[in-house]
């Protein structure tokens, strides 16, 4: 068996040899210049160079001379941006919102995805195709044109759904202090549910048959396929789309932006998102770029300390 081994490395070894002989020993500089130019060039431009200019905004401060009609200019302010928005009331009561939105609403989302994607993956479900195509359609629908939609729905005053539940006794109010926030939360399950759920089943198809007929012989039913082998082999896919759902949180913007024009319990500074637009509006762009910093860091932070959590648990 070694002299076999050794006989096929040595093949190997020399085909390996002529290939890059053939190919003037490796691919030429130019030609992978050629095909990694069109994603670094973007990525340069519309990435790294805005977080590179917001982080530098965010260092600097806007001071006057002769008071406060004096001539203003910009200079070097160290983390002074920082320490106005770590002290700003109204960014903690943003970040302690969206804290609790994520903590509810991501969960909840991600259970019906993957509940979707188990149904869809299982043999007894028909016209799979047309469920598929339905559970995703909403994530087609832009974000602001489906807050609009939602609005209609739960406007007092134009909802058939209000309507209909007056009509049965009871009295919901969707856009109250208590509930807004909700409200928002629905929109976005409604949104990204049918994405994170084609990510999940995505990876159920790549899941072997031989598993599911290996149980089944062993007397599995298909409760217990589902969750003691598809769960388990999909969950780099759940973490995956946790992970994608921590981020869109704290970007979250249009859902109640919308909604903040037929409620008056959404104030400019919701969210970090709109604490930081409501800031840039005055032109305060500087503590407007601090803010954002922040954000990112945050979401950083939570972003990497779950996946590492998870693959702490995971054993990798």
């Amino acid at each position: 068996m070694t002299d076999i081994a050794t006989r096929a490395t040595r093949v190997v070894e020399s085909s390996v040899g002529r290939h890059r002989r053939s190919n003037g020993g490796g691919p030429r500089a130019g030609t992978v210049a050629a095909f990694l130019t069109p994603f670094f060039l973007p990525f340069v431009l519309f990435y790294l160079v805005p977080v590179g200019y917001a982080l530098w905004q965010s260092f600097r401060v806007v001071r006057r001379t002769g008071g406060q009609y004096g001539t203003s200019y910009t200079t070097f302010g160290g983390f002074e941006q920082y320490v106005e928005v770590l002290q700003n009331s109204e960014f903690w009561a943003s970040i302690g919102r969206i804290g609790l939105f994520g903590i509810v609403q991501v969960p909840v989302m991600l259970f019906v995805a993957l509940i979707m994607a188990l149904l869809l993956d299982t043999p007894l479900l028909r016209l799979k195709s047309f469920f598929r195509i339905t559970a995703f359609m909403p994530y087609a629908v832009p974000g602001v044109i489906a807050a609009i939609m939602w609005s209609y729905l739960y406007s007092p005053q134009l909802s058939p759904v209000v309507d209909l539940l007056k009509g049965i006794g009871l009295e919901p109010d969707f856009l109250g202090p208590g509930a807004v926030l909700w409200s928002a939360a629905n929109v976005s399950t409604w949104l990204w549910t049918g994405y994170n759920m084609l990510i999940m089943y995505s990876a159920l198809q790549s899941i072997p048959q031989e598993l599911y007929e290996a149980a089944r012989i062993d007397g599995a039913s298909n409760w217990t396929i589902a969750w003691w082998i598809k769960v388990p082999i999909i969950a780099p896919s759940i973490v995956l789309t946790t992970v994608f759902s921590i981020i869109g949180t704290l970007q979250l913007y249009a859902e109640p932006a919308v909604l903040r024009q037929i409620s008056s319990n959404i104030s400019s500074t919701f969210t970090p998102n709109m604490l930081a637009y409501a800031v840039a509006s005055g032109n305060n762009y500087q503590q407007a770029a601090a803010i954002s910093v922040i954000i990112a860091v945050i979401t950083f932070v939570l972003s990497f300390g779950f996946m590492r959590l998870t693959s702490k648990k995971a054993g990798l």
